[in-house]
Formats: C-alpha cells, sequence, structure tokens
C-alpha cells in the first residue's frame, strides 16, 4: 500500500501569509511523495495553475484513482527492494512507463487493451501494465513516459523516484549512497522542466502538433512556477501541483541536493550563497574506482541540468571569512564563540569564531533611503528583526539571510514574459533554534 507523505495546509488569503506559513509549519524539510515498493498509478488530464494565473491542461500520473499530478508522485523505495509499477491508462492514446537507470525492467499485461509500444509494453485507453524491477543501487532518477515521448513527456508525464541505500549505517535517512561522502543534514529535490503553451492548449482540443517547433514559455521548479514555488507543500488552491520548493538550511548544515532535468531544454540551475559540491550524476557517485566515495567530486556555482540527468549536490554555508559577526556586535548582541571541539565554530550556532566581535563593515542608509523587499528583516544579523517602515517585509519573521536560487538563463524567470516568475525560489539560511527548524 502507498503512503502518502504529503502534508497538508489551511488556505491563505494573502501572498505573505502563506509564505510564513510556509517557514514557520513543521515538516518543512520532508520530500513530499509516496513510499514505495508499490505504486498504482493512472496516467489521465486535468489542469494546472501556473504562476500568472492561468489555467492550463496537463497529462499526469495520479496516484491510485486521484487527480492526476505535476509531476507525477515523487516515489521513495530502498536499495534491493523489488519495484512494481500498476499503470492504468485513462488517455486517449497510448502510455507507457519508463525508468532510467534500472536495469531489468519486465513489463506484463495486467488488463487489456495493451500493445507492444516502440520502447515497451504499452497501456492502450482502458488497459493496463505492471513494470517489474530490483532497485539494485541507490541514488536520484526519473521515471517517465515512454510512448510519443517528444509529445507526452512536455505534457507532464514524469516524476522522480528516490531510492535510498540499504547498507548500514548508511540506511539511517542521512546518507544518499553507501559512504559517508554522501551524508547530509536535510535534503531538498529540484525537478526541473518547462512547458509550451501553444502545443498543450492543442493537445487539450485533439489538434496535431508539429513537436518541431516546441518553444516553451513557462519553466517550474517541481511543477509550480515562481512564486508558487514558495508556498507550502499541498496548498488546496494547487491540488494538482502538491509540491514545492523552498530549500532552509541552518549554518554549517549540509543540504543535499537532488537535481532532475526532465523534458528537452537544458537548464543552468544557478544557487546563490555559495558553490555545492556535485558528488553523484545519474544515480552513481563521482569515484574513480568502485569503494572510492565521492573522490572525482568537484565544486560548481551553477548545475548545467540537461534532460534525463540527475544530479546530487553538497550545499552548505558556514559565513565563513564573511570578515564580520553574522549574529551581531555591540550592546544587545551580546554571545559567546565557544569553540570546544577545535573546528573553528561556535559548537551550538556554528558561527565562525575567527569573525566573531567584527563589526558589520558599512553602514546601512536611513530608511527613507532603502527599498526593502519582502525577505528582508530590518537588520543584517542573522536571526535579528530590525525596524521596518509600516507595511514592509513580514515575510522573513525568523530573520533568515536569503538567497535567490534560479535559472541562469534569464527568460526562465518569468511567466510567459512576466517577470518575477518560472524557475525560481528562495533558500533561508535560518537562525540556529528557529521554530522552522524542528
Amino acid at each position: 500500500m502507498n503512503t502518502v507523505c504529503i502534508r497538508r495546509y489551511g488556505p491563505a488569503l494573502l501572498f505573505g501569509v502563506a509564505l510564513l506559513l510556509s517557514i514557520v509549519s513543521p515538516g518543512w524539510a520532508e520530500i513530499p511523495g509516496v513510499n514505495g515498493p508499490i505504486l498504482n498509478c493512472t496516467a489521465k488530464a486535468d489542469y494546472i495553475t501556473l504562476g500568472d494565473g492561468l489555467t492550463l491542461q496537463i497529462w499526469g500520473f495520479a496516484p491510485g484513482n486521484g487527480r492526476a499530478q505535476y509531476p507525477g508522485p515523487t516515489v521513495f523505495v530502498n536499495q534491493g527492494e523489488t519495484v512494481i509499477v500498476n499503470l492504468t491508462n485513462d488517455l486517449a492514446e497510448p502510455v507507457s512507463m519508463i525508468f532510467p537507470g534500472q536495469a531489468n525492467v519486465v513489463a506484463t499485461e495486467v488488463t487489456p487493451p495493451t500493445a507492444a509500444g516502440l520502447v515497451t509494453l504499452e497501456a492502450l485507453p482502458g488497459g493496463t501494465v505492471s513494470y517489474t524491477f530490483e532497485v539494485t543501487e541507490p541514488g536520484t532518477y526519473c521515471y517517465q513516459s515512454g510512448t510519443n515521448m517528444d509529445k507526452q513527456i512536455p505534457m507532464g508525464l514524469f516524476g522522480a523516484l528516490i531510492v535510498r541505500p540499504s547498507v548500514a549505517p548508511f540506511n539511517d535517512g542521512k546518507h544518499a549512497y553507501n559512504h559517508e561522502d554522501s551524508a547530509f543534514d536535510r535534503e531538498f529535490l529540484f525537478l526541473l522542466s518547462e512547458m509550451d503553451i501553444v502545443h498543450q492548449e492543442m493537445v487539450e482540443f485533439g489538434e496535431p502538433i508539429d513537436t518541431t517547433t516546441f518553444f516553451p514559455v513557462y519553466w517550474f521548479i517541481n511543477g509550480r512556477n515562481a512564486p508558487d514555488t514558495m508556498y507550502p507543500a499541498g496548498v488546496p488552491w494547487l491540488p494538482t501541483q502538491p509540491y514545492n520548493c523552498m530549500p532552509m538550511i541552518m549554518p554549517g548544515e549540509k543540504m543535499l541536493m537532488r537535481v532532475i532535468g526532465i523534458g528537452r531544454d537544458l537548464h543552468p540551475f544557478h544557487y546563490h550563497g555559495n558553490h555545492a559540491r556535485i558528488i553523484a550524476k545519474d544515480g552513481r557517485l563521482l569515484s574513480s574506482v568502485p569503494g572510492a566515495g565521492a573522490d572525482l567530486s568537484h565544486d560548481l556555482f551553477t548545475i548545467q541540468s540537461t534532460p534525463g540527468n540527475t544530479f546530487d549536490a553538497i550545499f552548505q554555508w558556514t559565513g565563513r571569512g564573511l570578515g564580520w559577526d553574522i549574529y551581531g556586535t555591540g550592546p544587545g548582541y551580546e554571545h559567546d564563540c565557544m569553540d570546544m571541539d577545535g573546528d573553528g565554530y561556535d559548537d551550538m550556532t556554528y558561527e565562525y569564531c575567527a569573525d566573531h566581535g567584527k563589526s558589520f563593515p558599512v553602514i546601512l542608509p536611513a530608511q527613507l533611503e532603502l527599498t526593502f523587499g519582502g525577505m528582508w528583516s530590518g537588520s543584517p544579523f542573522l536571526g535579528d528583526s530590525g525596524s521596518l517602515p509600516p507595511g514592509q517585509g513580514g515575510l522573513n519573521p525568523m530573520a533568515a539571510f536569503t538567497f535567490m536560487w534560479h535559472s541562469h538563463t534569464e527568460k526562465e524567470m518569468v511567466n510567459n514574459d512576466i517577470f518575477p516568475g518560472g524557475m525560481m525560489t528562495m533558500m533561508m539560511v535560518m537562525p540556529h533554534g528557529s521554530m522552522a527548524m524542528e
């Protein structure tokens, strides 16, 4: 039986309220999805809401007999398990599923009609096909339609498959692979896709399309455009787009970035705040020889996410070498930097002790000379909220440091030419001890 892990929250009237909930709600650090190894899903049509408010038809994989999702359910399985995926087709044309990175996938007919497709056994309208395979390697993978892929994948027939390691002690939920180089504190999914509104509408009305003219104008992270990426997962006004993307960590923590490219275009995904260390690609550690761990890992400031490829990267923010005390100096900011283990950082807050007590290097202009963004806390110090003009701010109640994460292709940061939007979200470095990190 599939266990749905999606957290759901009550409706909010304003974007600011919804974003505030996404910061303080429990369970924010989970990647929502369903647990395998058995998945029953249905290919069907439904509608999504884009970041500019437009409603558009998609084809998606629905968990069980529920509504279609964009993307399909994120599926979690354990290394060594035998996975069974039962696909029922409610669409008017053949559909199938393939699982890149998985070997010896066996497809069998459950309910006719079915037919041998170009790549694998297909479910014809009303039919059901079962796909069975053993997952032998942990890592980040995708699944997708194996039928008319240039049409059906852009329509939304895809999803993420995450395989957890099974070898002790790496089966603790804090390792991506069977090696210490893959250790992490928190993990987030970044499934990148794009959409051509003309193609979607032509498919909805049964018109033939020329897929060589594909020209996307909407770009997605986990099935949402900005600013919807920053709403909580499972909000009721996005019923077919249950997954959000708003990564949060505390100083010193390791964030595992699971990046999946799907669709047809390359997306240069850029993250402010620090480089990320690429430890794996396509579900395999970057190792020179077996057992060497990620000895071929390397730092990048932008992941060139290509269709069908997956990347695992470790991102960490410490504030090391900034040259000023991130927790403030002077009256009202009394704190110590206790480094008992000798790693150079405070044992509780992960403050970089070499910068302890150093003042902020510039004097900020007066309030009337600043333009206040919604994420500005009113103070340059982590965990400190300063004064703001009436009606300003309010989206950063924990006084985090915020960094925009986005596509480095400028046009992909819009919703059909409306900025801001598209493939964009915010990453927040939260102060240790904040209620949002529980």
